[in-house]
């Protein structure tokens, strides 16, 4: 069987995802854990329902909802963004032993649970956006209770130098669903030593 590759563009969910970023840190509480489980309800209905899902026909069929942690608010980060200096090019390996390219943008750095941390940002090589990147990361959970492959946040810079990460969003890759799509591993800028309990877990056929 022919692999198919997942096309990570970092516009992907960022049209979606943006509207959650609209609304300052004093909303209320209860409103944004609304906003993001009408979220996940979009992301099941795609999976669930549309052409492009990963999932296959039994999968679809099997499918009653996206298995993820409770809404936690404290998940939702502001980030101070460090700009790196020189832009290098980052040859990620795929999970079917490939790579692709990604630019190294910046570091997103924050505090969790009194720890501080930094992740990297990537931007897509062939399709870059000044605003827009792509963030693969795995932590301790990985391998337990969410995907061992890790998980995936698509954000917007929302701040002159700062950006909001917001784990609530995290979501699984197409491979966690199907080995036949081919996705990009997190680097090991993004191997967090802490245990993000927020977003989708794994995938449990």
């Amino acid at each position: 069987m022919n692999q198919k590759r997942v096309l990570l563009t970092i516009g992907g969910l960022i049209a979606v995802t943006a509207i959650f970023y609209m609304f300052s840190g004093g909303a209320d509480v209860e409103d944004y854990k609304a906003r993001v489980l009408a979220e996940r309800t979009r992301q099941f209905k795609f999976l669930k329902f549309n052409d492009e899902s990963p999932l296959t026909p039994d999968q679809k069929k099997e499918l009653d909802s996206l298995d993820c942690f409770d809404v936690a608010p404290e998940y939702k980060v502001r980030a101070r963004l460090v700009p790196l200096q020189e832009r290098q090019v980052l040859e990620i390996p795929m999970t079917d032993g490939t790579q692709e390219k990604y630019l190294k943008h910046s570091y997103a750095e924050f505090e969790l649970n009194g720890k501080a941390l930094r992740l990297l940002l990537l931007q897509s090589v062939t399709e870059p956006d000044k605003k827009n990147f792509f963030l693969p990361f795995a932590d301790k959970t990985s391998g337990e209770s969410t995907y061992g492959g890790g998980r995936y946040l698509n954000i917007r810079q929302d701040g002159f130098n700062s950006i909001t990460l917001d784990f609530n969003l995290a979501y699984n890759p197409y491979c966690a669903y199907n080995p036949d799509f081919a996705c990009p591993i997190p680097p090991k800028e993004n191997l967090l030593e802490v245990a993000i309990e927020a977003g989708e877990k794994n995938y449990s056929k």
